[in-house]
């Protein structure tokens, strides 16, 4: 598998602020591109400059707002720009653009002649800012004209499926160079193993301005290199994802990568998003991986497509790991270990004999959760909104329920000794407590709680703040994290081991 070269792509409104850019990201990356859509009019006028003002071979793109870009004005202003950036090319080559952009339907035979003249390759790019585009190897061939050109082909897909189309077409696309690539949070994945899919380059943009383009997903060349290991992927890599949706922060990479390169094991991890466990298990066999980490909603849809569960996962009918087996895939939870090793410490005791514990939610994470209560001989009440849900894990251990509502403040307070919350609400929340970022919105916390919430973006949750400055001991669900990733670690480690 040959690396595909790191291109930095440049939003900045002027010259000067994306040759900056430039120079920070420098040692993560191989190419930058201009896009001329972003910057001012007058900078516009001016960009024949900025290849002399960077080091790296750089791409000229203009892109239509039709294709995802921001310029409106005319096809005619913008030949003009192109004729502009591209006139006067010198005999140095590091003084010109390195590429030029034009989308297929672009042809202007000069620009093409001048392009050529001065050794300024042609990417032919096709965007669909909706739909997945299929047949890739066909339709790289029509935008091939020349032996010269680039093929370039991004799509918005759909599913997660669309994507594993797009990898298992790619498969076969050794002979000729081109680029591929899928926008959007179910694209993602196709920036980190752009090699699998033999492009040229994946591009990438600045933390300062990925908010320039959200829709596409771009990920920072830094996040690329310093957690995914992109330069030193190859053929040889075992591959391992984090699965669920929408997946929007994940701290498993990290974790998972870290290890991988402190013990010398070339392997890594990467999230995989989806709201469908099925085609993540369709991406999966596409691309051979070997384990995965299952969060929300997947951690109890998978099971049925497990050929058994072992450990603490058969016992409480959760899963939050995955290993292929020649046989199947197994079901393990290290959630169990995680939240019992964090929980004990947070709290100083080896038991919890006349602790009355509220649970707030009854998804997975709670059913590993109240397992160890239920173990360390806590008695608990479950708080779910769906009544149904919370009945049937109480009664998996002869714990109390009740409605998640304010009606059921008193209840909260008869089990309020240890308040731990397992749903996601107040993840990535900012601001003040309210119904929509804070469970339990509607109780009044007297200062003698114990709360632990086992969300860990942010640090601390509206819950948790409220809570902290009514007096009570908190605890956020990072080092919950960091020991079930341990175990999930080795559990990964011993089934490459014993495949």
């Amino acid at each position: 598998m040959n690396r595909p070269l790191v291109c930095l792509t440049l939003t900045a409104a002027t010259l000067e602020e994306n040759a900056a850019l430039v120079k920070k990201y420098e040692s993560y990356i191989d190419v930058a591109e201009l896009r001329v859509d972003f910057l001012t009019p007058d900078e516009q006028l001016v960009v024949r400059r900025f290849p002399a003002m960077v080091r790296i071979p750089c791409i000229l793109t203009i892109r239509r707002k039709a294709d995802g870009g921001r310029f409106e004005n005319s096809e005619i202003a913008r030949t003009m720009l192109f004729c502009r950036a591209l006139a006067f090319a010198g005999q140095n080559p590091q003084k010109n653009f390195a590429y030029v952009d034009f989308e297929a339907d672009y042809h202007v035979p000069s620009l093409q002649d001048a392009a050529l003249a001065f050794g300024i390759r042609i990417i032919r790019s096709v965007h669909d800012m909706e739909h997945p585009i299929k047949n890739l190897k066909v339709r790289c061939a029509e935008l091939r004209k020349t032996g010269y050109e680039i093929p370039k082909i991004a799509f918005m897909p759909q599913t997660l499926a669309d994507v594993t189309d797009m990898f298992r077409e790619a498969a076969a696309m050794r002979e000729h160079e081109h680029i591929i690539c899928a926008m959007g949070p179910l694209g993602h994945v196709s920036r980190i193993l752009a090699g699998k899919l033999h492009s040229y380059l994946t591009y990438t943009s600045p933390d300062e301005t990925t908010g320039n383009i959200p829709a596409v997903n771009h990920i920072s060349p830094v996040v690329l290199e310093d957690v995914y290991h992109f330069r030193a992927l190859n053929d040889e890599t075992a591959l391992y994802a984090v699965t669920g949706w929408p997946l929007v922060k994940t701290s498993s990479p990290e974790l998972h990568n870290r290890n991988q390169k402190i013990n010398n094991i070339n392997a890594m991890l990467f999230p995989l998003r989806t709201p469908s466990i099925n085609d993540a298990f369709e991406f999966a066999e596409q691309l051979g991986i070997r384990g995965m980490a299952v969060t929300v909603p997947h951690k109890e849809t998978v099971i049925p497509e497990l050929i058994r569960l072992e450990g603490d996962a058969a016992k409480i009918h959760a899963v939050n790991t995955i290993v292929k087996t020649s046989s199947g895939w197994i079901g393990h939870n290290t959630d169990v270990y995680g939240f019992r090793t964090a929980f004990l410490e947070f709290l100083g005791v080896k038991k919890l004999r006349h602790r009355r514990v509220a649970l707030i939610g009854a998804g997975g994470a709670a059913k590993a959760i109240a397992f160890v209560i239920k173990e360390l001989g806590g008695r608990a009440c479950i708080f779910n909104r769906t009544l149904e849900h919370a009945k049937a894990l109480a009664a998996s251990y002869g714990f109390e329920y009740a409605q998640l509502a304010p009606e059921s403040e008193r209840t909260l307070e008869r089990y309020s000794d240890i308040i731990v919350q397992t749903t996601t609400k107040g993840m990535d929340a900012v601001g003040e407590s309210s119904k929509e970022n804070d469970p339990i919105y509607f109780y009044q916390f007297s200062g003698t709680e114990k709360v632990f919430d086992i969300i860990y973006v942010p640090e601390r949750t509206p819950l948790m703040r409220r809570a902290e400055i009514a007096g009570c001991s908190v605890c956020n669900g990072w080092e919950m994290l960091q020991q079930q990733g341990k175990k999930q670690y080795a559990i990964f480690m011993n089934a490459k081991e014993t495949r």
